[in-house]
């Protein structure tokens, strides 16, 4: 225990100073309660004690424990750099707790981290601060010439505010011969009263002046004074007389001003006037007499206020009974207040975590109230409860405090909030009770992962489409707020590099839109997948995967190709015309004689490859047909005389796509009998023709021996190129074909009824694909591979011919192609029966 005092210098030099006492008195009980004991009139920033010391905090843990006060009263501050304790305002003890012996200030010291409840109590000690106070500036006795000496009459009590020694008081009269001062004992305490001396004699002097000095027992003293005035009255030997001493009565708080207290009566044994009786208060408290009213003539107590059992419980009425010669009765009325239940339960919220994060564990303490009840007894006693859907529930504390806990787990994406109503209730009768709305706000914590609108999605992507071009837009949501619910996305991997070093597609990291990176061509890549990740912002992230499969759509952009006779004509007249393809048919064909098979092809799929054929332009035009389907030339009438010898047929092959692409298709027919008969058709020429030829060739010589010498070293330098990139890209072109079972693990394959003609020789056939890849996924399953048979086999042996001249002129033709790769097969057609 620490005492310190103070002093301060007062009038004369001598004055001791005032001594304020620090008492610090810590300990802990069950409860944590701490306590310390000040003088009162402190001033501000007076230091009370060190509270954080007391609770056991050290300087380092402050910040972090966030020390403070409840905001009940503001008596009292606590310094976050020290957590010591100081006064914040005028502590008046007597304003704060009146005449009561003891006096303290109760306060929650809350910490943080985890949270916690601290009690404290200040005892303010009474500081000598108030003089004592007489309740009239001046008081008048009426005393009789006939009062022998040795009678005593009460005076008035001074009151001193405050409590303890300080409240001690001594009463010192102002010299006379005729009086004296004395001290009466009472159930009430010492009582000053004024003793005659000597007998009056109202002749020789009527009146007596006099000064009643009331000093206290304080350091320093202070005294007050009253002025006595004596009036010596004729003789009135009889006082007035109480029916009782002591009266005593019991009000209801809430009885309603103006109600009747008591009835007081006194009686007299004089006449006349000095038997007239007149009621009044004596010496009470300011507050009594503002409470209470009595009638001067019918003596009746009359409630002037209304009362408040929390305020006061009890008045100690002073009354007396004066006649007309001066004498007095006096009496004591005690005034009972009994409490009736009118003061609702007050909730204090004393702290309030919100927001709280959705991971806290069950058990954290989200709130501290404190309930109060003013009324006593039953009326006092309270029960709390929560009302409302919420994970949480209300746990009773010390000190009237309660704790407001999670029972079970919180979730932001269910509930952003929980809203609940503290109801407190009394136990008196009727009940009273009030309530208090709680807002708890659940802070997000990243504990759910983006999900995908699906699971795998399909985009449709039409070929040679712009680079850059929307393939598909994927949207993945997460449930968490703020950071934790923002959503990247990024490629995770898949076949979209498959067809090419570059990927395919990107995706754009914010919105989840996939943009073709280059233009798609469905005879390269048919399909492909690619992962889409989406990454929330949270910490740690979490993320999850979505499949996406682009589909290429096929779009007509590759015209049919003619193998034959397109190859070999061109190579044909790129010799000078010597060695242009025919066919030969002789003239005793008759109708359906089958000329030659136009072979074509088509890189597209689906409609865009289904072709067919026709008919655009003969010599004749009623000697030969083209078959829509299957692309053979063939008689349509019998070859007569009349037919010239040489005939020219253009077919043209169409594709089905929108719109519809072509190729064209030259083939020249001798008719003759057999190819000796045929030589001489092919080499007759006019002799215009024949010179003309002569001038066309020796130019002919001249410029390709120019463009020889001029392209020489162009020539060379594209050949290395080639070889370089062919070196750098692995395995040729054909290599790849002939390697990667392009048709059928039995080797090319063509329809089934390619056999079914009356072609009267076999060819050597090479199916070409273009340059760039197709992926192998694409193409069609092939039918079943086509056994190679000669038409010996075919026919026994003796109804075919032997194969025409003109087939190793095709073979070469297509063999003319560099761009193609080339699968070679021999197909041998049957003869027509």
């Amino acid at each position: 225990m620490a005492v310190r005092r103070r002093q301060r210098l007062g009038p004369g030099g001598g004055r001791a100073l005032l001594a304020a006492v620090l008492l610090c008195v810590w300990g802990r009980s069950a409860a944590e309660r701490v306590r310390y004991a000040i003088p009162e009139e402190l001033g501000r920033g007076s230091l009370v004690g060190p509270l954080a010391r007391d609770l056991g905090l050290s300087a380092d843990e402050l910040p972090a424990r966030k020390l403070r006060l409840s905001d009940e009263k503001k008596y009292f501050t606590v310094n976050e750099e020290n957590g010591n304790l100081y006064v914040n305002e005028r502590l008046d003890r007597e304003e704060m707790c009146g005449d009561s012996a003891t006096c303290s200030v109760s306060f929650e010291a809350l910490v943080h981290n985890p949270l916690n409840v601290f009690h404290v109590e200040v005892a303010v000690e009474d500081v000598n601060d108030n003089s004592p106070v007489f309740s009239k500036a001046a008081l008048e006795l009426e005393i009789g010439e006939w009062i022998p000496p040795g009678t005593g009459f009460p005076l008035e009590v001074a009151h001193d505010a405050d409590v303890g020694s300080n409240s001690l008081l001594t009463y010192q009269l102002t010299s006379s011969p005729s009086f004296s001062l004395a001290m009466k004992d009472s159930p009430d305490g010492s009582k000053p009263e004024i003793i005659l001396d000597r007998a009056l004699d109202r002749e020789k002097q009527s009146s007596f002046e006099l000064v009643l000095t009331a000093v206290d027992a304080g350091d320093p003293v202070r005294s007050g004074t009253v002025q006595i005035r004596v009036n010596v009255t004729d003789a009135n030997d009889n006082r007035p007389i109480f029916e009782q001493d002591r009266y005593h009565v019991r009000l209801r708080e809430d009885t309603p001003p103006g109600s009747a207290v008591l009835n007081l009566s006194a009686s007299d044994a004089d006449a006349g006037t000095n038997a007239r009786i007149t009621y009044g208060f004596g010496e009470m408290t300011i507050k009594a007499l503002q409470k209470f009213v009595i009638d001067a003539e019918s003596g009746s107590v009359t409630l002037q206020e209304a009362l408040d059992f929390e305020e006061t419980s009890v008045y100690n009425l002073a009354v007396e009974a004066k006649d007309g010669g001066g004498l007095a009765a006096h009496s004591k009325v005690e005034v009972e207040v009994l409490d009736v239940n009118d003061n609702a339960p007050e909730i204090t919220i004393l702290s309030l975590s919100s927001p709280v994060p959705e991971d806290a564990p069950v058990g954290t303490v989200v709130a501290v109230l404190k309930v109060r009840d003013r009324d006593s007894g039953e009326n006092g006693q309270v029960s709390c409860e929560l009302s409302g859907e919420a994970p949480l529930s209300i746990v009773a504390s010390s000190g009237g405090s309660y704790k407001v806990v999670t029972t079970g787990a919180l979730d932001r994406e269910q509930a952003s909030e929980h809203g609940v109503t503290v109801v407190a209730r009394d136990r008196g009768r009727p009940a009273l009770w009030s309530s208090r709305e709680l807002v708890l706000e659940v802070s997000d914590v990243n504990d759910n992962a983006p999900v995908f609108e699906e699971a795998a999605y399909s985009a449709y992507v039409a070929e040679n489409n712009a680079a850059g071009a929307l393939v598909l837009r994927v949207q993945a949501r997460d449930a968490d707020a703020g950071a934790n619910g923002r959503v990247s996305y990024w490629l995770a991997g898949g076949s979209a590099g498959a067809a090419g070093a570059a990927p395919l597609v990107s995706v754009e990291a914010r919105s989840g839109a996939l943009y073709a990176q280059r233009s798609l061509d469905y005879e390269q890549c048919r399909e492909f997948t690619v992962a889409v990740r989406a990454q929330d912002g949270g910490s740690p992230a979490r993320s999850s995967t979505a499949t996406v499969r682009v589909f290429v759509l096929d779009r007509n952009d590759n015209a049919p190709r003619v193998l034959w006779p397109a190859a070999a004509a061109a190579a044909g007249e790129a010799a000078g015309g010597a060695a242009t393809p025919f066919e030969v048919v002789p003239r005793s064909a008759e109708a359906g004689y089958l000329v030659a098979k136009v072979v074509a092809v088509d890189a597209d799929a689906g409609r865009n490859a289904w072709l067919s054929y026709e008919l655009v332009q003969a010599s004749e035009p009623a000697l030969f047909r083209v078959g829509l389907h299957s692309g053979e030339v063939r008689t349509a009438r019998a070859v007569s005389e009349r037919d010239a010898a040489k005939q020219r047929v253009v077919a043209v092959v169409k594709d089905h796509g929108q719109p519809a692409l072509s190729a064209t298709a030259t083939l020249h027919v001798v008719l003759a009998e057999s190819l000796q008969e045929a030589l001489p058709e092919l080499s007759e020429r006019p002799a215009g023709a024949e010179e003309e030829a002569a001038a066309a060739a020796e130019l002919q010589f001249y410029l390709v021996l120019a463009l020889a010498l001029l392209s020489a070293l162009l020539v060379l330098s594209v050949a290395l190129a080639v070889l370089a990139r062919l070196r750098r890209a692995g395995p040729p072109a054909v290599l790849r074909c002939l390697g990667a079972q392009r048709f059928s693990l039995a080797g090319a394959a063509f329809p089934a009824d390619f056999c079914e003609g009356t072609l009267p020789y076999s060819y050597n056939l090479c199916v070409a694909a273009p340059a760039r890849a197709v992926p192998e996924a694409a193409w069609p399953p092939p039918p079943p591979p086509v056994p190679v048979l000669s038409a010996e086999e075919l026919l026994g042996g003796d109804s075919c011919e032997k194969p025409s001249s003109n087939s190793s002129a095709i073979e070469g033709e297509v063999s003319a192609q560099p761009d193609l790769p080339q699968v070679c097969k021999t197909v041998s057609t049957c003869c027509s029966p």
